[in-house]
């Protein structure tokens, strides 16, 4: 099964550690991390916003949000 939401918070998860990496650098090399970490959380809080609209106008339209059953883009 490959479910939508559970996919999403993986891509979030992704996010959190490339932020944390950043504030690891921040640590040795400066602020520069940190600003960085400002930039990728921008970024996070716009994908989040977009994918869970795009995830629930599916759902809406199919019903489900596996997405091994969606046949949407299918010809």
């Amino acid at each position: 099964r490959r479910n939508a939401i559970v996919m999403f918070m993986c891509i979030e998860l992704m996010l959190n550690a490339v932020n944390l990496s950043f504030v690891a650098l921040a640590q040795v090399h400066g602020l520069g991390g940190q600003v960085m970490v400002i930039f990728v959380m921008t970024v996070a809080a716009a994908e989040a916003a977009v994918g869970l609209a795009i995830i629930l106008a599916i759902f809406r339209h199919a019903q489900t949000v596996d997405l091994g059953q969606l046949t949407l883009l299918k010809g």
